[in-house]
């Protein structure tokens, strides 16, 4: 395959963005096309053994900072690395982008200006893939839509089922609806009509969950407004580092704590690769027509590589014809179960 990886998408840019990408290449043998300024990106390809390696530059001269609006990325001149990698999707030049940048530019650019919406689909929705339990587990929307309709929420749910079935391998993905309560009289109305929604469609749904029930693994994907999700993720994130946090500090208290860390420290790095979104690398933007692959700032080559993973079993399973089909009968599913109702 030919995959476009944005070259200035970490924090480190371009460092861990090409460490990742030979990486990726040595493995997969697919051709990364490093996107972003060519003076920059051969210079630290230097740095570094590339034989073997199908590797490719684009050159991109701006890189867009993470503190960018989306307004003003759509109206920028098309010279930053988002821009020219997401065109290169659209012109078929490669397979799929991957970056680890600014998410916000990525959606508004795939979403209004280069990639558009799938047919069908009435927004696209940002994911994020958690390892819980030793268990992924796909939750959205996590920020791409914060006011949205509970139609909205059924396509949200039919898309990561299809990306939970493709790529992450579940069979037939448990679908859940996050809610304060499991009850069905639970929720606001947008959650209420939701779950009705759901209830009515040809997905697996669980029914609701409260937020406890999402360390549990009892669903394979978790629906929510994007507004929710944001909190959800940052929370999860914040929480996850906050008590790595602890443990280190409290680790190095006293000297007997040192000496109990050390035991233990094999047992710590068995829980960090547990919890590690590395091992994940990234999350698709669902509904556009291409696939793109969003990953953390703070990704290591070796995420960075798993990013790559995923957008190459995205394309091998063509999961955007899958969706575009899956929108389709969602539609007439919940539109044939509302005439039902009409009819009474």
């Amino acid at each position: 395959m030919r995959i476009a990886l944005d070259a200035m998408g970490t924090d480190t840019r371009p460092t861990n963005d090409i460490a990742g990408g030979i990486l990726a290449s040595r493995t997969f043998g697919d051709t990364i096309v490093f996107v972003g300024p060519k003076s920059r990106i051969e210079a630290e390809l230097e740095k570094h053994d590339t034989e073997g390696c199908q590797l490719e530059v684009l050159h991109a001269p701006y890189d867009i900072p993470m503190g960018e609006r989306p307004a003003d990325v759509i109206k920028a001149e098309a010279t930053s690395s988002i821009h020219l990698a997401l065109a290169a999707v659209k012109k078929n030049e490669v397979d799929a982008f991957v970056t680890m940048g600014n998410t916000g530019a990525v959606h508004a650019l795939a979403t209004m200006k280069i990639l558009r919406r799938i047919p069908g689909v009435k927004r696209p929705v940002l994911s994020a893939v958690f390892p819980i339990n030793d268990h992924r587990m796909l939750f959205l929307d996590v920020g791409a839509n914060t006011d949205v309709k509970a139609e909205w929420v059924t396509q949200f749910a039919a898309m990561g089922s299809v990306y939970s079935q493709r790529v992450m391998g579940c069979r037939n993905p448990r679908v859940a609806l996050l809610s304060n309560g499991a009850e069905e009289t639970k929720g606001n109305s947008l959650i209420r009509e939701a779950s009705r929604n759901l209830s009515q469609s040809r997905l697996s749904f669980v029914g609701n969950i409260e937020p406890a029930e999402l360390m549990t693994s009892v669903a394979d994907v978790i629906v929510m407004d994007g507004f929710v999700g944001n909190i959800v993720l940052k929370t999860f994130e914040a929480t996850t580092q906050y008590i790595a946090n602890l443990i280190r500090e409290e680790l190095s208290a006293d000297v007997l704590s040192m000496l109990g860390g050390a035991l233990t420290r094999s047992a710590f790095q068995r829980l960090r690769r547990r919890v590690d979104t590395s091992a994940v690398g990234g999350a698709p933007l669902l509904g556009v027509n291409g696939v793109v692959i969003i990953g953390h700032g703070q990704n290591s080559p070796s995420g960075i590589m798993n990013a790559i993973g995923q957008a190459r079993r995205a394309v091998e399973q063509d999961v955007i014809g899958a969706i575009r089909c899956a929108v389709a009968e969602e539609a007439v599913s919940i539109g044939a179960a509302k005439d039902a109702i009409d009819a009474k």
